[in-house]
């Protein structure tokens, strides 16, 4: 029998509730043609009918997270100011110092916000200082936390630091959306960055602070700072290398397989030496550690590489984040090509967080399949078009013997009659489960085994099917799932830790507290309504 709204509802089609309005709005996106017009689509579903937007992304992640996130979120940061509809996030000025709080008490949810990410725009994926334009990063991370951990949606606060911009294209760009003035200097930054964590502390005293996409010094510097006063961590350091660590777990147990040889006697050369990659690096040490090696046999394992060459510890100007991996044992010539440092390291994984597009070229690719059965190889950098290396070339130069994920998602690839699926080493893996996980148990911090023990979650989580496949990363259709498993494993840890405040799980077992945290993840109402007009 069909279903026809009363004449009370005269201004909505007779029998729009005999249609499914979730398909309707699928062929909307799909009928546009570029993704910044599918992004634009869907942050206008978003305004219109948030349930409605929640519902159909739950139901077709894989096709719509490319597009709130990367890659297209990279395209949308950089038209931000010509794309604009309407406000979405909360912007912080560097005009508003002295009176932050006051700024901060304008957001609506108020004390009922639990998590917050805040970018100041100094380093958007790979594309630069974008000043005030960074803010779509916020957002759509905050969109992966309510798909991938089921954090409530009024719960979450997208921030942007406008502290300007060197970019002077937006300076001089009559449309620039932010304050146009040079970005401070370091002890105006401090300044204004403590007096802005001091008043998110006084008026959201439950929140969790998610630093996204600062420059490299200011990433390492404000996490050093902050992480023992305040409920923060950095993605770009902490997550990407989490992530990474649950994906190498499962390559170089694939790879040591292949060869025969002891797990333990991996080496990795990162080139790229950012915060990403050092962040990566640091994390990567917890791989040798936990297979007993100290820290300084942990260290020896791991080589950098930047755009100058081998990092080593004579280089002068060095930077300081660079120095705790730059080397002391090397005393040849200069190494500044990638393939002659690859001769002189020798190395069994090749990570790539350097945002140089195509910088695995493929006598880099064919040299690590000469010396390696299986050689492991992340070109990790975002978005798409920053990609150290394509998929097809990967399976190609290597004749279908390379463990690979990248940063960006690539589609699988056929080789001589054989499909072969790519891992992607997706920070959504990671930081919904941690949030999660630091939320509910309350976390004073989040520590560094809390991040650890995430990473260990997610490279178990594997099914014998994925397994079967030589997987290094779990389908992202079971994120909720997954997000859900790693929030136990943060929750415990921070037990461990002593920095949780929730008594409540202190009594529980695994099994309860895992259906407990099942119950806590939001869920769009699943019901047909009237489209909000």
């Amino acid at each position: 029998m069909s279903l026809s709204l009363s004449a009370s509802a005269p201004h909505i089609p007779p029998y729009f509730l005999n249609t499914d309005h979730r398909q309707r709005c699928l062929a909307q996106l799909r009928s546009k043609h570029t993704g910044l017009e599918k992004y634009i689509y869907l942050n206008g579903l978003k305004d219109r009918d948030p349930n409605l937007f929640y519902e159909v992304l739950l139901g077709n992640m894989l096709e719509i997270i490319p597009i709130l996130y990367t890659p297209t979120v990279g395209d949308a940061c950089s038209n931000y100011s010509h794309i604009w509809r309407r406000p979405e996030g909360l912007y912080v000025t560097i005009e508003n110092k002295g009176h932050i709080n006051q700024v901060l008490r304008t957001w609506s949810s108020g004390q009922a916000s639990r998590i917050a990410v805040v970018t100041d725009g100094s380093r958007i994926l790979g594309l630069g200082d974008l000043g005030a334009n960074g803010l779509p990063i916020s957002i759509g991370k905050l969109d992966l936390y309510i798909a991938g951990a089921g954090i409530k949606p009024t719960t979450t606060v997208p921030i942007c630091l406008d502290l300007g911009t060197n970019t002077q294209k937006f300076l001089e760009d009559p449309l620039y959306l932010g304050v146009r003035r040079k970005r401070p200097d370091a002890a105006e930054m401090d300044e204004f960055m403590e007096e802005f964590m001091e008043a998110m502390k006084d008026v959201f005293p439950q929140l969790l602070v998610q630093f996204e996409d600062f420059s490299t010094d200011n990433a390492f510097k404000y996490l050093d700072k902050f992480r023992s006063q305040y409920r923060v961590f950095n993605d770009d350091i902490q997550g990407t290398g989490s992530v990474v660590l649950s994906g190498f777990f499962n390559a170089a147990r694939l790879a040591s397989s292949a060869a025969g040889t002891p797990i333990s006697e991996h080496r990795i050369l990162f080139f790229g030496a950012g915060s990403a990659g050092i962040g990566v690096a640091k994390q990567l040490m917890s791989f040798f550690t936990l297979l007993g090696l100290s820290e300084d046999e942990a260290k020896k394992r791991i080589y950098t590489a930047d755009s100058k060459g081998l990092i080593t510890a004579d280089r002068k100007g060095l930077q300081e984040h660079k120095k705790y991996f730059a080397r002391t044992d090397y005393e040849g010539s200069t190494l500044t090509k990638l393939i002659d440092i690859i001769e002189h390291v020798k190395p069994t994984a090749l990570l790539g967080l350097s945002t140089i597009p195509n910088a695995f070229t493929e006598d880099v690719v064919k040299l690590l399949a000469k010396t390696n059965v299986r050689p492991i190889i992340f070109p990790l950098s975002n978005p798409v078009s920053l990609c150290e290396l394509e998929y097809s070339d990967a399976i190609r130069w290597t004749n279908g013997s390379v463990i690979f994920a990248s940063g960006s998602p690539y589609k699988p690839v056929e080789f001589e009659g054989k499909i072969y699926e790519p891992g992607q080493g997706n920070n959504m893996y990671i930081f919904p489960g941690i949030g999660l996980g630091s939320i509910l148990s309350k976390a004073r911090h989040v520590t560094d085994a809390m991040v650890e023990q995430a990473s260990i979650s997610l490279a178990s989580s594997l099914t014998n099917e994925e397994k079967d496949c030589d997987l290094v990363y779990p389908r992202l259709t079971r994120i909720r799932d997954i997000s859900a498993q790693i929030a136990l494993a943060v929750i415990r840890a921070a037990q461990k830790d002593n920095v949780d405040e929730n008594a409540l799980f202190q009594g529980l077992s695994d099994d309860a507290l895992l259906e407990y945290i099942k119950a806590k993840q939001w869920q769009p109402t699943n019901t047909q309504s009237f489209p909000r007009l």
